[in-house]
């Protein structure tokens, strides 16, 4: 019994640390879909560009870029970003690369500027 758990303990740990590193990327994502989808609403409601952005990089994971355009009554927003892997002895799983894409449709009155990007 002993042997068995001495050989199965590293694998436990293991799986452990990658089933924590996933859940690491998905509330990366989650966070870098959040940062769109609010910058998006902010822009659709006629909030200046500048503002808008602030409000999305104060959600979003540190490192990542949101763009954005407008197509007629469209606002479109991109959020890109990285995650690095767990490194140490996991250092062989690569990072995750998040991205996330929000639209909105302008309120009738909201004037924005047309078009930024950071």
């Amino acid at each position: 019994m002993t042997a068995e758990l001495a050989l199965a303990l590293p694998v436990l740990l293991a799986v452990t640390a990658g089933l924590a590193w996933l859940l690491a990327v998905a509330v990366g994502q989650i966070r870098t879909l959040d940062a769109a989808r609010e910058t998006a609403r902010a822009l659709a409601r006629g909030d200046d560009a500048a503002a808008a952005l602030a409000l999305g990089e104060q959600v979003a994971p540190p490192g990542t870029r949101l763009s954005i355009s407008r197509s007629g009554d469209r606002v479109v927003v991109r959020a890109r970003g990285r995650i690095r892997g767990p490194g140490g002895l996991f250092g062989a799983i690569p990072g995750a690369t998040l991205r996330a894409d929000a639209v909105a449709l302008t309120e009738p009155g909201a004037d924005g500027p047309r078009e930024a990007d950071r």
